[in-house]
């Protein structure tokens, strides 16, 4: 692992590259360009791409199971059907506050982050929608919500809020709500901040470290088992995609770098990295 390099699979120019999603039905990786109000999809067998254009900054798009996309955009949660109309699922716009990184629980409901653009301490949360739309705030008092992710058998969830530099762990109840927060590892002072997250099929978590310049695997201990440097100063998030989910694919960004150059703003991957899981897709 030691030897291993990051290849650039998307040559971009994204302003802030996030949340790349596997989307099995279709074979292909959804990522978004929070800043820029774009989702992009890439198919690594044929190398096709698409760019959907969304009228609000997007901070996160998953598929869903009827087709089409779930997106946590600006002023709430929308849903875009196969055919590519657009409907609200839930509005709810707060000033100064965006979406940010969402995830898909094991049940299908979206878990969908927050924050505020200056970034104030404790103005944003993370809920959980239902297919139908019913939300119920998970977490207040976050300042940026990050990655979320869940175990191989469901039991525990991970959880970033970035300012605090820890990847947390909460036991998960019987009607999948998260309790018994703790920190799980810590991020050190001058390695960066961690940003997205995935969990592989031996439980490990990977997690994109923002002015880090890698991505790390933490064991289900809290252990640090691997560090692996990016050739970029800002990875977003990581997700395991491709034939077999062996290669991890990371989103970067440009915002914030005076003069940034290439891959800065691409998707990278590393090729063969480990064993994915297949997550499941929005319910609604």
């Amino acid at each position: 692992m030691s030897g291993m390099r990051a290849e650039t699979a998307v040559p971009a120019s994204a302003v802030l590259g996030e949340g790349p999603t596997w989307d099995a039905a279709a074979g292909r990786l959804v990522w978004v360009d929070i800043l820029a109000s774009r989702v992009h999809t890439f198919d690594p067998a044929t190398g096709a791409r698409t760019v959907l254009a969304t009228e609000q900054h997007v901070g996160a798009a998953k598929p869903r199971a009827s087709g089409g996309l779930v997106v946590n955009l600006r002023d709430g949660i929308g849903l875009y059907d196969a055919d590519g109309r657009f409907r609200w699922l839930r509005h709810q716009a707060v000033p100064g506050r965006r979406g940010n990184d969402a995830a898909v629980a094991p049940d299908g409901t979206l878990w969908a982050g927050t924050m505020r653009y200056d970034e104030a301490p404790g103005g944003g949360t993370l809920e959980r929608l239902a297919p139908d739309g019913r939300a119920r705030t998970v977490l207040d008092g976050v300042t940026v919500s990050n990655g979320t992710g869940w175990s191989p058998d469901g039991r525990r969830l991970y959880y970033v809020d970035s300012p605090t530099r820890r990847l947390d762990v909460f036991d998960v109840r019987a009607d999948g709500l998260p309790t018994g927060r703790r920190p799980l590892a810590e991020v050190e002072p001058g390695a960066g901040y961690p940003d997205g997250l995935t969990v592989d099929a031996d439980g490990c978590v990977w997690v994109a470290l923002w002015d880090g310049g890698a991505v790390r695997r933490y064991t289900p201990e809290g252990a640090l088992d691997r560090a692996l440097e990016l050739p970029v100063r800002r990875p977003t998030a990581c997700a395991f995609g491709g034939a077999g989910l062996r290669d991890l694919y990371i989103t970067t960004a440009r915002a914030g770098l005076t003069a940034p150059r290439q891959p800065a703003g691409s998707l990278l991957v590393l090729r063969d990295a480990g064993r994915g899981l297949c997550g499941p897709p929005f319910a609604g």
